[in-house]
């Protein structure tokens, strides 16, 4: 849990950004990057390394 800690500090503020590019809506920027990183620690046993973390959490977003 520690871990998915430091994911989430690291990673919230960029796939935010990402997020927010998309849809042009800060509150549904801000629903979508916690969703995204609530599937992320869900499944992040299914996270293979064959692409960056970032880019796996950000596919998730565009994905929700």
């Amino acid at each position: 849990m520690r871990d998915f800690e430091k994911i989430y500090t690291e990673y919230f503020s960029d796939v935010y950004k990402y997020v927010l590019t998309i849809c042009r809506n800060g509150a549904i920027a801000e629903e979508v990057t916690q969703e995204t990183f609530f599937k992320a620690m869900r499944h992040i046993n299914q996270f293979n390394g064959s692409c960056k973390l970032y880019v796996w959490l950000c596919q998730i977003a565009k994905n929700t």
